[in-house]
């Protein structure tokens, strides 16, 4: 993988990145931009509205539109009636062996961060919101998701809530792998359900941070101001030893490519570590914290 500074361009996979591309939203999965690319020719073709094929295979014409644009994965029926309904030519259903969602559950903007984050050899977070996704229990995420403006239907809920606890599998899996935590203690401090609640949240992180490979370091509340007053932030390591950084606020991600910026923010970041709580002392708070509940 390359990619160069904001001005630049660089590839992934061997494809070409247009600059700026990392800075936008993901479009639509490719896959299911072209089933419907497909579906509208055939219907075109067909002298049908959208309305008409929506009768034809016994769905509404805002699900045509959707399966068309690309918006919405379509189920086998779909499939199956408006491969009839438009000539049986068996296009419909040899695309739609190749479909696929992208990623559910996972915010359009957080996606490339996402797969940069298994594909990386190193990661560092700086969190001071909330507990860090990587690390969250899943009562503490379902409690996040609860309180999202605007609210989310109970499968939405279902869906993001499976897809932050899949992300946990990575650290598990990569025993190799350095994962960084600098978290403030304040974000430990804040309640939220009962008792048990916080005790499996404490209990959650001080198991998926005891590796050898995974260090969390605690920036207490009697600490001074430090570098990284600006914000969260994530640094990854890729397997080309290219560093990027991430920095999230109100629903929107920012992937950081300039290598300046890059180099200023993991300066920052080794700046706040000699700032933080030893590991050793920053798992005996997270002790005490659990023992005070």
């Amino acid at each position: 993988m390359e990619i160069i500074g904001h001005s630049g361009a660089g590839s992934i996979g061997g494809r070409s990145i247009p600059a700026g591309e990392w800075e936008r939203e993901p479009h639509p999965s490719d896959s299911l931009r072209t089933f419907g690319a497909v579906v509208q020719a055939l219907r075109e073709h067909a002298g049908l509205t959208r309305a008409e094929l929506g009768v034809r295979v016994r769905y509404s014409k805002h699900t045509v539109e959707s399966i068309e644009l690309g918006r919405r994965m379509p189920d086998e029926a779909f499939v199956e009636r408006a491969e009839e309904a438009l000539g049986n030519t068996g296009a419909l259903r040899r695309a739609a062996r190749h479909l696929t969602r992208g990623e559910p559950g996972l915010a359009a903007w957080f996606r490339r961060w996402a797969r940069l984050e298994r594909e990386a050899v190193s990661l560092c977070t700086y969190e001071c919101r909330l507990v860090p996704g990587l690390l969250q229990s899943k009562a503490y995420a379902r409690a996040v998701f609860e309180g999202t403006i605007p609210l989310r239907t109970d499968e939405e809920m279902e869906t993001q809530l499976t897809a932050r606890m899949e992300r946990q599998v990575m650290m598990r899996d990569r025993p190799t792998v350095p994962f960084s935590f600098i978290v403030e203690e304040h974000v430990f401090r804040r309640k939220f359900g009962d008792a048990e609640a916080m005790h499996e949240l404490l209990d959650h992180v001080l198991e998926l941070t005891a590796p050898r490979n995974v260090t969390l370091q605690v920036v207490p509340l009697d600490g001074e101001l430090h570098a990284c007053l600006d914000g969260p932030v994530q640094v990854v390591e890729t397997p080309e030893r290219r560093r990027l950084g991430y920095s999230e606020g109100q629903k929107n991600g920012r992937l950081i490519s300039d290598p300046k910026e890059v180099s200023a923010i993991c300066q920052r970041y080794e700046t706040l570590r000699s700032q933080t709580l030893s590991p050793k002392e920053s798992r005996g708070l997270l002790k005490r914290l659990r023992g005070e509940l």
